[in-house]
């Protein structure tokens, strides 16, 4: 049973995902609940593109600018989406972005790249209410 249980731990994203279960729990560093998101993604079709992009920032690119460069969507001009409530984004995006803390462009706070059926995406939080 351990096997298949590491297995299905594997494709969740590792020990990741649990952290997310805990955020809604209240008990994460302190973020409070929040029904909106100022976010800002790059969305990349492939895994390899998206690791590019997440090194650049990394590396101390502004998120916008990689944004521009990098992200294959409408979103392209500095990948911001804008206020976003729960409910109008696909569950892996929004419980990644839900549990970011806001950040700035300049020194932005990222998710781990999370994939959804458009891709790869890498998220930052501008700002919550």
């Amino acid at each position: 049973m351990a096997k298949k249980q590491a297995a299905g731990d594997k494709k969740g994203g590792g020990s990741k995902q649990p952290k997310d279960d805990d955020s809604s729990s209240k008990g994460k560093g302190g973020l409070k609940p929040a029904t909106a998101i100022n976010v800002r993604h790059i969305l990349c079709e492939k895994h390899s593109r998206a690791s590019e992009a997440l090194q650049k920032i990394q590396e101390g690119q502004r998120f916008d600018k990689v944004a521009q460069e990098y992200s294959e969507d409408k979103a392209k001009a500095g990948g911001s989406l804008g206020w976003m409530t729960r409910g109008s984004m696909v569950g892996p995006f929004q419980d990644a972005a839900f549990a970011l803390t806001p950040s700035t462009v300049d020194k932005p706070i990222l998710s781990p790249l999370v994939k959804t059926n458009f891709g790869y995406h890498v998220i930052m939080v501008e700002g919550r209410r």
